[in-house]
């Protein structure tokens, strides 16, 4: 028996940040990042949709792009001031994913960050708030998801916390917020959500109902990540690739990932990559390396009109190259002496991310070490 978890309630299209003057509560925190919703006057329009519900509302502001243990620790004090019932993510993933980390200490103070990275510990919500998140970026799709990425600074770790409790209550999916991001964000956010959708459709809890989420959602990144990218001003395309980002969350947060995501943990955390970059030069590697123990990604090849794993991984190639991205971390500028110092600890660390245990290829020590080097270096993999 299988389970299908999606928010209760998903506003979609252009214009649906209208759909905050019917949600009910008393107390609103919106958690942001560094700017962004603020300048575009995103921020005043939530703060004013909220009024116009008849709730107060508070800012927590500052949400740095990989949010830290210590970011969330500052926010859970600031709800304990504010005693929200209603916690509004809104902005990034970075944003969203800091506020359902804050959300489950607000609930739970007594909890300690490494029981809740231990996947599915999570203790019941909505004791004190629900959650509501509106993205405005088109990649994590963590508005539908059961999944929070934080970082422990300190390690140089990016831990995943996993659990159906934190998927959120409402997602507002409107494209009009996306027109904010510039051509790199668009290139890496996008990219981001197609690995979340090709590592979905091979997982090992993999469904007909994830299947259908991720392969619609990769036919259409191929056709409007381009466009987005070339005009971010095309609001048809925004809408799509926001669209495409939340068919892909909720396909992964059900599926979960692979060792694209494992891998990508590391090297962000120890080199402050951008996520979605990370896992654009994975990709096509990882296909190739997994192509020996599935035969699904024949099944993406085909919805783009090709017919094999390796045609689906050159799609790849080629899409990451027009989005402008680099096709190895050497030529993304990471110091080949640093990489070397850090290899066997992202190796290692990467053979521990909860990612890798669905994989549908079990990865040997030596094996995932291999592939590190390869995408290093911009070598196919041909193991």
């Amino acid at each position: 028996m299988s389970t299908f978890i999606v928010p209760r309630e998903t506003y979609h299209g252009l214009g649906s940040l209208e759909n905050l003057k019917a949600i009910e509560g008393k107390k609103a925190v919106i958690v942001t990042g560094s700017g962004s919703m603020k300048k575009y006057g995103f921020l005043d329009k939530t703060i004013s949709l909220l009024k116009e519900a008849g709730m107060e509302s508070a800012v927590f502001e500052g949400v740095e792009a990989d949010p830290s243990v210590e970011t969330v620790m500052r926010g859970v004090a600031f709800f304990n001031r504010e005693k929200p019932d209603i916690i509004i993510g809104l902005g990034g993933c970075s944003a969203i994913d800091a506020a359902k980390a804050m959300w489950v200490f607000y609930e739970y103070p007594e909890a300690t960050f490494e029981e809740i990275i231990k996947p599915f510990s999570v203790k019941p919500l909505r004791n004190k708030a629900r959650f509501v998140a509106i993205p405005s970026t088109s990649g994590t799709g963590t508005e539908a998801t059961c999944a929070s990425i934080i970082t422990d600074t300190g390690k140089g770790i990016k831990y995943p916390i996993v659990s159906y409790e934190i998927c959120p209550d409402i997602a507002i999916v409107d494209g009009d917020l996306a027109k904010s991001m510039p051509k790199n964000v668009t290139a890496d956010t996008g990219m981001d959500a197609l690995s979340h959708d090709v590592e979905a459709f091979v997982a090992a809890l993999a469904s007909p109902y994830s299947d259908a989420m991720a392969i619609d959602s990769i036919r259409s990144i191929f056709v409007n990540l381009p466009r987005a990218f070339e005009d971010g001003n095309n609001l048809e395309a925004r809408q799509a690739m926001h669209d495409a980002s939340c068919m892909g969350g909720v396909a992964f947060s059900n599926a979960l990932l692979g060792i694209v995501h494992s891998m990508a943990h590391q090297i962000g955390g120890m080199f402050s990559i951008p996520h979605g970059r990370a896992n654009a030069i994975l990709m096509p590697n990882v296909i190739r390396f997994n192509s020996r123990d599935t035969d699904k990604y024949r099944l993406l090849a085909q919805a783009l009109g090709k017919e094999t794993a390796e045609d689906f991984a050159g799609e790849i190639e080629r899409l990451r190259q027009r989005v402008g991205i680099e096709g190895s971390f050497k030529a993304y500028g990471i110091d080949p002496t640093a990489w070397k110092e850090r290899l066997d600890a992202m190796v290692q660390n990467a053979m521990d991310d909860p990612c890798t245990g669905t994989n549908p290829r079990k990865p040997t020590l030596e094996e995932m070490k291999k592939i590190f080097e390869a995408c290093f270096d911009g070598e196919i993999v041909k193991f």
